[in-house]
């Protein structure tokens, strides 16, 4: 069994400040009460239900979800000592069906001694697959553990309904910038388990550090112990933002984008980068794009994406925006990256700034819907091609008008079955192009009546 209060050990070294092998200071300054727990207010402030949950000793099954470094373990482990129940701590990524019949045996022995109940935290629980899950879920339904599951990824993309229906999903957000600043501050001030009365930076070099760990309060503390690595460049003054940049110049590799291609990011982003562009925002289009590309997604799907929204959002109020997106993704196949970029830049520009119209995608839609709701109507005779003689005979093609034997090259006759004569599916916008393409509609596409 996992040891209920393992928060790391506090050693010190001479004059108070940490020794260099007294384990990671993320590791070390874990908030070890609700009280210290940091950044979370919005499930554990006073009246939560979390809180009161905790509070009364009534905690059910949880799946905390929530982005790296957001306090998920942390959280779990406070939950336990707080209730006072054996704490069991699994990886999905290292554990089996045989490691969840172990730790399941263990509650249940500690339930029959003691009577004490069990957490058993599986972290990065979205990474068990169906066998693992289905082994959990009677366990987890009959009381014998209260399951604690932590993930970065939506669990409704990943976990099953069975077992998603038995725990409670509590969402906890990335680290505002006034948490993590705390953070860091109280990792500055505490001698026994930070840096107290070893480093001192400045109020700006604090700000920033917390505005560069993107939320992550183990990447702020990180960060913060490399930066101690160099705090002797400082003298006894508090080190400044450049010093602490240059601290990290040569200490840190450069931390990768946070981005899922197959997660909750990858359709976020995604989602976001379209509706930037369908909303006219050159800007939030080329932002996204770029958080996209920094984190690895396929160009090529970038640029699928853009080809569709230059039919579906853009249509006839510009049809060149149709050839610039199949231009963009051809640019891109044939160039590749990085210099592929400027090709897509220049795309989500055009396409941001182009007139906006969803006329053709609401009218394919509506001709769909009426397919479904009338099925195949009878194709009116004049419009039959009479092939044979019999065809001709039963009045195929009788009163056909040829186009390019009338005025305008529009004959006056219908073309819908019947039972939809003055029906409309195509409506087009007062926008670009199909401004100038509406007045033409309504002069050669009269209603006309059903017995034409």
């Amino acid at each position: 069994m996992s040891d209920l209060f393992d928060f790391g050990e506090e050693q010190t070294s001479e004059g108070g400040t940490i020794g260099p092998n007294a384990g990671p200071l993320a590791h070390r300054m874990r908030p070890r009460t609700l009280d210290d727990f940091t950044g979370q207010e919005k499930v554990l402030g006073p009246g939560k239900p979390l809180r009161h949950w905790i509070e009364t000793d009534r905690v059910p099954s949880l799946i905390l979800w929530g982005p790296p470094g957001c306090g998920k373990t942390t959280l779990a482990k406070i939950i336990a000592q707080r209730t006072m129940s054996g704490f069991e701590s699994l990886s999905a990524v290292l554990s089996g069906v045989k490691d969840i019949k172990e730790a399941v045996e263990k509650a249940k022995q500690s339930r029959r001694m003691s009577q004490r109940k069990t957490i058993l935290f599986v972290d990065e629980i979205h990474r068990f697959n169906k066998s693992q899950q289905d082994a959990l879920l009677p366990h987890v339904e009959d009381g014998t553990v209260t399951l604690i599951g932590a993930t970065t990824e939506n669990p409704s993309f990943e976990l099953n309904s069975a077992l998603l229906s038995r725990a409670r999903t509590i969402r906890l957000e990335r680290l505002e910038v006034g948490a993590l600043s705390q953070i860091i501050r109280n990792a500055l001030a505490d001698s026994k388990r930070g840096l107290g009365g070893f480093l001192r930076i400045s109020d700006e070099a604090i700000q920033w550090l917390a505005e560069t760990s993107e939320g992550d309060a183990r990447r702020a503390l990180t960060t913060l112990e490399n930066v101690s690595l160099y705090a002797s460049a400082a003298g006894g003054e508090p080190m400044t933002l450049a010093q602490v940049k240059d601290a990290l110049e040569s200490s840190l590799e450069r931390q990768p984008i946070p981005y899922d291609k197959s997660g909750e990011e990858h359709y976020s982003v995604v989602s976001a980068f379209i509706k930037s562009l369908r909303d006219s925002d050159p800007h939030a289009g080329l932002y996204y794009l770029a958080r996209m590309l920094e984190g690895g997604e396929d160009p090529l799907f970038i640029a699928r994406r853009m080809v569709i929204l230059a039919s579906e959002d853009i249509g006839n109020a510009d049809p060149r925006a149709l050839q610039v997106a199949l231009a963009v993704k051809d640019a891109v196949d044939f160039i590749g990256m990085p210099e592929g970029r400027i090709n897509l830049a220049q795309g989500v520009t055009y396409l941001a700034m182009a007139p906006k119209s969803n006329a053709s995608y609401v009218g394919i839609g509506q001709a769909i819907a009426e397919i479904h709701a009338t099925g195949a109507l009878p194709v009116p005779m004049h419009l039959r091609n009479a092939v044979t003689g019999l065809m001709k005979k039963e009045g195929y093609g009788q009163g056909y008008k040829y186009a390019h034997n009338q005025g305008d090259q529009r004959a006056m006759q219908s073309h819908l079955p019947k039972e939809l004569v003055g029906r409309r599916f195509y409506e087009p916008k007062d926008v670009g192009l199909e401004k100038q393409l509406k007045e033409k509609l309504d002069r050669l596409n009269p209603d006309f009546d059903k017995s034409n």
